[in-house]
């Protein structure tokens, strides 16, 4: 059963004009298992008293094996949310209620295929900027590729751009193409791609002999991809989704 516990919020920043990093640790001292790919729910009440909750990928790069005592998320901004309201106006010391670790989006001991596609849009790379330390152990081994695909509209909206910038940059294993539907950068760079995230899969013709996919983000992204991807002959275990929905 998973754990419920209260965090305080102890750092922020913006990530992006509508997407805030935020940084929690357990009130009750107590680091946190997780393996990356996994979520926690955000509890609490809209004005009227009645329960919800929201989910939201951990973000902190972690080994996958040893619990971590900073929790980080990033929270998308919706207009009128009620989730926007508590996590946009937490102010440092502040705490919310949670519960978790939750999810299945990990990456598996068992894969063996030599290519692993990640595609995201949105807050939907936090899971991805998780794993970048599983995956730097699957590519020291010398014998994995590794593809990040992600997408945004402009570059002002790429979350953790210089990260995986840096990542790709220091593992050759890495590729990173960032996938922009609206403007380019102001610099382009030969890892840009114009448009979206799942135009960019005929340059890489995914196999089935090859390749395990990932696709985590807006719903009409990963619906496309997963379509796209059976399309290339993937069969639907070796394509794992997470959609991620803007919540009031």
């Amino acid at each position: 059963m998973a754990d419920h516990f209260p965090l305080r919020l102890v750092d922020s920043r913006m990530l992006a004009p509508t997407v805030r990093h935020l940084v929690f640790e357990r009130v009750d001292g107590q680091p946190l298992a997780f393996v990356p790919g996994q979520f926690l729910q955000i509890h609490f009440a809209y004005a009227d008293g009645t329960p919800t909750k929201r989910s939201y990928s951990v973000a902190t790069v972690g080994d996958g094996r040893s619990p971590v005592q900073q929790i980080e998320i990033a929270v998308s901004y919706v207009e009128g949310g009620a989730a926007t309201a508590l996590l946009g106006g937490l102010e440092h010391g502040g705490t919310v209620e949670a519960s978790g670790p939750y999810g299945r989006f990990c990456l598996q001991d068992g894969d063996a295929l030599p290519r692993y596609l990640l595609m995201a849009t949105g807050t939907g790379v936090t899971p991805y900027r998780a794993m970048l330390p599983q995956l730097a152990g699957l590519l020291a081994a010398g014998d994995r590729e590794v593809v990040l695909l992600y997408g945004a509209r402009k570059e002002a909206e790429l979350l953790y751009d210089a990260e995986f910038t840096a990542f790709a940059q220091a593992h050759p294993g890495f590729t990173y193409l960032s996938c922009l539907s609206r403007e380019a950068r102001t610099e382009p760079r030969p890892s840009d791609r114009m448009g979206h995230v799942q135009a960019a899969l005929p340059e890489l013709a995914p196999a089935a002999d090859r390749d395990i996919a990932y696709l985590c983000g807006n719903p009409n992204m990963v619906d496309a991809a997963f379509a796209a991807l059976k399309e290339f002959g993937l069969p639907v275990p070796q394509i794992r989704r997470e959609k991620y929905i803007s919540s009031r």
